[in-house]
């Protein structure tokens, strides 16, 4: 009990000559979801019972070309393969920092030819001679944890491969949507251009009714001369969308880790909306779970936490229990025998008394980066929230316009027909033509892009709702 009580005592006294952590805390909190009011932003998209995205969610546009291509990218994209590397990086370094929990085992064997001085720590009868010095060597050496600095060490580690391998599903959402995007850029460039050869059609129409009027003495050469100036403008129009078209192909191509004649094969998209985009009414309470980049910030927060602990931990002694067994002889005859053995055991204490703030400055540097974390995973709570609703509020956007856009296309092509008619009956002029045809080109152009934002805003709300991420156990083989 004496024995006892002195360690006890002895303990106490080594734990108050630690160095301080008094001063040293964290700075910022994490903010609460419901801190962050969107309801009434939400109000106008109707929240529904709709399902939450499906991890496969472009298979709802209908588009076969489009499923075969993202399959493709998410089996052979280098960019998922980095993410995968980067997942076992992290699970393999929670491994080695695991390590430390346990008893370290190490076998040496050495030997060396030396001359012992007459004069040195080695007695006679091998001072001041020549001999080999052999040793076979095992150790054990084991950190008692008591104050958990290797546990949290550990778990720090935990939850940064845990960020990594929610991050690797990030990555496979980004680029699944960037070719979805991509793709819907392209069916964007393919409705212009059906817009822009149809254009093209209609002048070139115009050109024979004008040259035919001109011919007949009711058109001058200049109206002739305008007719045959629209043709190129028309033509050059058409080249243009021709370059949006292969710069989308190959855009794909390089997304999906391939090479440009991939892009070549791809033909016109067929992608279209089954059914208008719609928000899961549990919206709000669940948005934090489905969010990869969110879950993989919280791991961040919660490796930066135990990084904290670690930190603490190394402001008190570390005991560490060492043993060692072997044979060690002076010449190599007597090696092996009994009378050659050797043994120790014993604790180790190493105490912090004066770093000159090197603890402190490392408990400080990791409230900072505790701090960090925090407030990445509070702007990024907030951006969530408002890419939600700038989809909801585009959507509400192009729903309105394309109500706009009908009644105003209907118009123009009425006004446009009309022109054409009076002029090929001889009553109008070439310039009311020219005045009726840009009002309808622009609507027509507007259609195409109304179609196509449509999609595009429709793949930006998935991607703002998690893509189809769900939150399950993440499983860390290989690590403990």
């Amino acid at each position: 009990m004496r024995g006892r009580s002195l360690f006890s005592l002895a303990l106490a006294v080594v734990v108050a000559a630690c160095a301080s952590t008094q001063g040293l805390a964290p700075q910022s909190s994490l903010r609460d979801a419901g801190s962050l009011r969107a309801s009434a932003s939400l109000a106008p998209a109707k929240l529904s019972d709709a399902a939450w995205p499906a991890v496969d969610w472009w298979k709802s546009y209908g588009d076969s070309q489009l499923d075969a291509l993202i399959d493709q990218a998410l089996s052979d994209s280098p960019t998922l393969r980095i993410a995968e590397a980067r997942t076992r990086k992290a699970v393999a370094l929670a491994q080695e920092t695991g390590a430390a929990l346990y008893p370290q085992v190490n076998a040496s064997a050495s030997t060396s030819r030396e001359h012992y001085p007459e004069h040195g720590a080695t007695p006679p009868p091998f001072a001041g001679h020549t001999d080999t010095l052999n040793q076979l060597q095992i150790t054990l050496d084991w950190e008692l944890d008591f104050w958990g600095k290797n546990r949290s060490a550990y778990e720090a580690a935990l939850g940064e491969a845990r960020a990594a391998e929610v991050d690797a599903y990030a990555a496979r959402l980004a680029l699944s949507t960037s070719i979805a995007q991509a793709y819907v850029r392209m069916e964007r460039a393919y409705l212009q251009l059906d817009v822009s050869q149809h254009e093209l059609k209609e002048r070139e129409r115009i050109y024979a009714l004008t040259r035919d009027r001109n011919a007949a003495g009711i058109d001058s050469r200049m109206e002739l001369k305008q007719a045959e100036a629209a043709l190129p403008a028309a033509r050059e129009r058409i080249v243009q969308l021709d370059e949006s078209i292969a710069l989308a192909r190959n855009q794909i191509a390089a997304l999906m880790g391939q090479g440009p004649d991939r892009g070549l094969a791809i033909t016109r998209p067929s992608a279209s909306l089954a059914q208008a985009p719609s928000l899961p009414s549990n919206l709000p309470a669940q948005l934090l779970g489905r969010r990869p980049d969110l879950v993989a910030q919280r791991w961040r927060v919660e490796a930066a936490g135990q990084e904290i602990a670690s930190a603490k931990a190394q402001f008190y002694p570390d005991i560490n229990l060492i043993a060692l067994v072997g044979l060690q002889t002076f010449g190599g005859g007597n090696l092996l025998s009994a009378a050659s053995r050797m043994a120790g055991a014993g604790p180790a204490l190493t105490l912090p008394i004066f770093d000159a703030g090197r603890l402190r400055g490392n408990l400080a540097s990791r409230d900072a980066d505790y701090d960090i974390a925090v407030e990445q995973y509070n702007q990024e709570l907030a951006d969530a929230l408002r890419e939600v609703v700038d989809q909801v509020a585009s959507l509400r956007s192009v729903d309105e316009q394309r109500t706009q856009q009908r009644q105003a296309i209907g118009a123009a092509q009425e006004a446009y027909d009309l022109a054409l008619t009076r002029y090929r009956e001889g009553i109008g002029n070439y310039l009311q033509v020219l005045s009726a045809e840009q009002p309808l080109l622009e609507q027509q152009s507007l259609d195409a892009d109304l179609n196509a934002r449509e999609l595009a805003l429709s793949i930006n709300l998935v991607r703002a709702l998690g893509g189809g991420y769900r939150p399950t156990p993440v499983s860390l083989a290989g690590a403990r």
